[in-house]
Order: C-alpha cells, then structure tokens, then sequence
C-alpha cells in the first residue's frame, strides 16, 4: 500500500473484515469447545507440541538472549527442550496430565523447562516467584505436583520444610537435565486441544489466590490473536521506519504476559527476545538495547516509565523503535503523553488489551484513536471472543448500560484447579466467564468502569486489599483495618492500610509493615499506613465505605 499523504489506510473495522475473510491465516470456523459452539481459528496449531516444532524452521536464529550473557539459537533451544524433556520422563517419571511446580526468578532453565513439560503433555504449575514461604506452600497444597523445579533463592525461603516431592534445584541439578539425551527426539503422546497446560495464579476477593488452569488450545489461540492485534496495527498504521530488531521480555514468567507472550507467542513468530535477569534496572536494559538492538519495549507502566524517565534513554536512536507496549496494568494517558515526547514517530501506535488469567489474557483491543477518545475504552472484543453485560440477576443489559463483564471464547480458562466455590460464581451456563469487571458495550466497543472494584495494580501486580486485611488484622494491636490503592505516577497505585488501634495500643508502622511481611510477598506490604482513632466509616450493612476513606465521597450513614 502506498504512504503517500493522501493515501487512506483502511479503518480498524475494514482491516478486521479483510484479516477475517475466506483463505486468510486468521479465517474463523465455528467449531464445538466443551460442549459449547463457537468460533475458532481454522489454521491453528492443536498443541504447544505442535508450536514447538515449527520452531525448527528459524534454525539459527536468536531466540533467547540472558542478561548473564547465556544465548540460545532457535535450534539450540529446540534440542535442549527435547533433551530436558527426556530426563523428566526418564528420571522423574513426568508424563501427560502430571503436574510440575516452577518457582523461580526468571531464567533459562524456566523456559526450557517450560517447553520440556508442555511437549510431554504434563501441567506447567507457576508459582509466583516473589511470594513468601506460606504463599509457596498454599500454592503447593492447592495444585498437588509431582515435582518442584525451584532456584536457590526460592528454595531457602523453604528450609526446613518438607514439601514432600522430589525438588529439582536450576543451579545444581539442572545442567545434567539439559546434557541428559544430546539429539533427542520431541515426546510424542498424543496431546488433545483442551488438554490442560499451565496453572496462573491469580488472587481473589477472598484474598487467597486461585489457579486458573488453561489448555493448550487457549495459549494457541492467545497467540493467533496476538498475530492477529500485529496484522491488523500493520493495516491501520503507518509502516515503521525500520526493519523489527529484538524484543525485550521483562514480565516474570509466573504471569501470563510472560509465559504466554514473551516465551510461547514470541517462539511462535521467530521473534529474538532479550531477558534482563534479577531486579528491574534501567541502566541494565538501556545497555541490552544497544548491544541487542531491542526496538520494541514492553512493560508494566511503571517498567516503561523508569525507563522513559532515565536519562541514559538519550544515547537511544528513538528512530529505531518499533513499538512501546504496556501489560499488565491500565496504559495512562500520561503515560502516552511521555511515550509521545521520547517517540514521536510512535504517537499513533500505542494501544491497549484487556484480558486477565481466566479469559486467557485477550478479550480486547483499543488502538491510540480510542484511547484518546475516551480513556476507559479498551475496543472491540477481539475475533472468537463474545461478550454480554450482564446485571446482578444475569440478565443480558441493553447497549450503553452498565454491569459485569462476562466473556466467552476458546481462550476462556478450563477452571479454578480445586475451587468449585470460586468456580460456581465465575463459570456461568454455556462457558461464560463472569469477570466481576464492571463496563458497558457502546457501538462495538467495551468501555471499562471498574476492575472488579477494590483490586489494587501496583506495577502491574493486581493486589486484593481483603489479603492484606486479613493479615494485619492478626496483629495484636490492630483493631480494625482497611486496606485501597491511592494514585501513583509510577507504579500507578500504591497500597495504603488504614489502622484502627485496639484500646490503650500504640501500634508503630514499622511494626505493622514488618508483621505483614512475615506472611505476605514485599509488593503487597503497605508502603502508606495512616493510624486513626476514630472508628472507621460503614454502611448500613456494615462494610467498610473507602471512598470516604480515600477522600472520594462522603459518609451519608448515620448510625441509629
């Protein structure tokens, strides 16, 4: 197409229509889904087996590149993977449908331990790297693996725990895995669509997290709709100045946007991704753009702007950017604003996906036009995805008005692994999910009002105040708490706990902090404490009101 100044590229709708159309890679069929009709890609890959496989035609060229200095090529990675994969067979006994823990920083071994466990059909448990020694242990409980594959660091948070399963520690013992059947052969069991391959933790109102299980065929399909979302910006917007260079991949594993998007679609489309290890540092990733030719970021908002914000982002060629993307937390419109004055070739190709764990990371999509349009858009429903509005009773909501987001599609989690209560509110008849986010639908768009209310995003990390309530509210001291994010250019919003001191305590913040740090991962410990002595707003039905907490409202209850 030519990009002459009055050359019109097509509208997101037209693009939409062409990509969808009869012969193209992305035509839909409607095929049956557990039990359920609906629309699929008809050109897809039925496993990540099958994925893996496909990798071999990138042969030597880049896969993953660490910020140790540790590099695998396309035909490296595949050997190594069906190497790892023998030796769990062999060694461990790991086959189809078993389940496998992964508690580590992010890491080589991670991923090669990753694509070794899906090839064989097995369940990849991700366990969030950052939680304390009795979140480690109730996710342990909850999914029952057969195996622990951990780093040093995550281990000692372990010591003197029997976890009652082999352990598989990534600086001793894992060099023999991968040396373990130099010219092996990818597994070769039979593995169906809907078999379950990945267990995200995602925590809930109740404020211990759950695990939504997913099936190959939805990490497949998250990733033909993100070809999908690259095919369609390509239509719609201006060519890049440049030829792609390498991709940084900086979300942990444990989350989706890591395990499914830098490492499962980033294999699947032959991309080079560059791994900064250890704690988020400017410095180091600006350092890995340079020598790794990195033209495209990706981040939660508070990874972005650090590094938008660093001064060393000057000795950049901003020209050789391709894309900024933001996951994982809402993409502000100031934070657009800053990405505009670093990039201002990039000021029309910054979007936004809605998604979460349970609707397999992608429902839908909003280009820069929506987003200045209205903020709190985040576009159409993406192709194979319905969604309904539904109110409190179920009942299905005219366009415009308000209620629950619910949401179906092949990405849609299997279930809650071992939470038929969670399951029962979330799973509703025909394979809906209710999400709990509230919005509406308006010309074919989703607009987004709340995020299932009082969840915290704190760097990308969703954060529910009743955990940290629970916890605080064992403390000796502590009479009545209340846990809500207030604002924060950074991080986009930091935790606060309002305290209410038992009589004649004199609680210290130090104090709190430090007892809930005992029992909760660092980035849900309160960085805000306010202690009060008056008694904390409620409702008539005796809920704690933090609007009025936070300054947004006032309290209308009187108490009789």
């Amino acid at each position: 197409m030519s990009d002459t100044p009055t050359a019109k590229r097509p509208t997101v709708e037209e693009a939409t229509a062409r990509l969808l159309s009869p012969g193209s890679p992305f035509e839909l069929v409607e095929e049956t889904v557990l039990g359920e009709r609906m629309q699929v890609y008809k050109n897809r890959a039925r496993s990540l087996r099958d994925l893996l496989a496909q990798s071999a035609a990138h042969g030597d060229k880049e896969y993953l590149v660490f910020s140790d200095g540790r590099r695998w090529s396309y035909a490296e990675h595949l050997a190594d993977v069906a190497s790892v994969a023998a030796a769990l067979r062999e060694q461990y006994g790991i086959g189809h449908g078993d389940r496998v823990a992964i508690l580590a920083a992010n890491a080589p071994e991670w991923i090669l331990s990753y694509w070794a466990l899906v090839s064989l059909g097995a369940v990849v448990i991700a366990m969030n790297g950052w939680w304390a020694a009795d979140e480690i242990r109730y996710g342990l409980d909850l999914a029952k693996p057969r195996l622990l594959l951990a780093d040093r660091k995550r281990l000692a948070r372990l010591e003197g725990v029997d976890v009652g399963i082999p352990v598989v520690c990534f600086e001793d013992d894992f060099e023999a895995l991968r040396r373990h059947a130099p010219g092996a052969s990818l597994p070769d069991t039979p593995i169906a669509e809907d078999d379950p391959a990945l267990l995200l933790f995602t925590s809930g109102t109740t404020g211990r997290p759950k695990g939504a299980l997913v099936s190959h065929r939805t990490i497949v399909a998250f990733t033909m709709t993100s070809f999908f979302i690259g095919a369609r910006r390509a239509m719609t917007e201006p060519p890049a100045p440049n030829p792609p260079g390498a991709t940084l991949a900086p979300f942990p594993l444990f989350h989706l946007s890591g395990t499914m998007g830098s490492t499962t679609a980033s294999l699947a489309g032959g991309v080079k991704t560059v791994w900064p290890m250890g704690r988020f540092d400017p410095t180091e990733i600006i350092r890995l753009t340079r020598e790794e030719d990195i033209t495209s970021w990706s981040g939660a908002t508070t990874h972005v702007f650090r590094l938008l914000d660093h001064p060393d982002i000057e000795a950049l060629d901003a020209s050789r950017f391709t894309q900024i993307g933001v996951g994982g937390s809402a993409t502000t419109p100031e934070l657009i604003r800053t990405i505009e004055r670093r990039f201002p070739h990039l000021g029309n190709a910054i979007g936004t996906g809605y998604g979460s764990s349970e609707t397999g990371g992608l429902v839908s999509y909003a280009d820069n036009a929506m987003l200045r349009e209205a903020a709190n858009c985040v576009g159409p429903p993406l192709p194979t995805v319905q969604v309904k509005i539904v109110d409190e009773a179920g009942r299905e909501l005219p366009e415009g008005e308000n209620g629950r987001i619910c949401v179906r599609s092949p990405l849609v989690m299997l279930e809650y692994l071992n939470n038929p209560k969670a399951n029962a509110e979330a799973m509703l008849p025909g394979r809906w999910v209710d999400t709990g986010d509230l919005g509406h639908l308006r010309d074919g768009r989703l607009y987004l009002e709340s995020r299932l209310r009082d969840m915290i995003i704190r760097g990308g990390e969703n954060i529910y105040p009743a955990e940290i309530e629970n916890r605080i509210e064992l403390h000796p001291d502590v009479a009545e708490v209340a846990v809500y994010g207030v604002e924060d250019r950074e991080l986009g919003q930091r935790v606060k706990a309002v305290i209410v001191p038992n009589a004649g305590a004199r609680p210290t913040e130090a104090a709190i902090r430090d007892f809930a740090a005992e029992a909760l991962a660092y980035f849900k410990v309160p960085e805000i404490i306010e202690i009060r002595t008056e008694p904390l707003p409620r409702n008539a039905t005796g809920k704690v009101m933090k609007h009025v907490l936070a300054g947004q409202g006032e309290n209308t209850f009187v108490e009789e």
